[in-house]
């Protein structure tokens, strides 16, 4: 394994070759340089949390150019989601409006169940939408579906599952010293 300083003299190198590259190819695809600065520099960090080592010119920029993508994708994603709850905003009266850091609470978990149901698969995720947000019944999810009932007590059992796995990660990650969770089947390390 190399050792810190190689590690962070790659890491270095790989900015200095690329990260102005990375960065126009951002601002093209974007149309905002803004935007396109602040993306540049989450796929660096991604490279800080995860560093990969490039035998190749190509196969450093092929990976920049695929995580930026994905950041486009997370950043055009959260946008939606934003604009969707403000949509909803504008239509209450002001005085009830929420203040703004319950808006941003909102926003965050919005995000967070968006990224669960996309986690899930595509029948399990409807599921449990329209028998959990829109309170149908699970004959009404079947034949919206095309599915037994059976099926989407199973499709909306998996998505709590999921939800549930989802919650004791984040509470054991709060918790001070404790291991992360080990997945189902897992062996804990010696």
């Amino acid at each position: 394994m190399p050792s810190e300083a190689a590690s962070s003299s790659n890491l270095e190198s790989l900015y200095c070759d690329h990260h102005r590259w990375l960065q126009g190819w951002l601002r093209r695809r974007l149309g905002d340089s803004f935007d396109a600065a602040d993306l540049a520099h989450d796929a660096f960090l991604r490279l800080i949390q995860a560093p990969r080592y490039f035998d190749s010119e190509r196969a450093a920029r092929a990976y920049l150019r695929t995580t930026a993508s994905n950041l486009c994708v997370d950043l055009w994603r959260r946008r939606q989601i934003e604009q969707a709850w403000l949509e909803e905003l504008a239509t209450r009266p002001e005085a009830v409006a929420p203040s703004t850091e319950h808006q941003a609470i909102v926003v965050q978990a919005l995000l967070e169940i968006d990224a669960m149901l996309r986690s899930l698969p595509v029948k399990a995720a409807n599921a449990f939408v329209m028998a959990v947000a829109c309170d149908m019944t699970d004959r009404e999810v079947a034949e919206q579906l095309g599915v037994s009932e059976r099926m989407v007590r199973k499709y909306v059992a998996q998505a709590m599952l999921h939800c549930l796995r989802l919650e004791a990660k984040a509470t054991a990650t709060e918790l001070p010293g404790h291991a992360p969770l080990l997945a189902p089947g897992a062996v804990r390390p010696a």
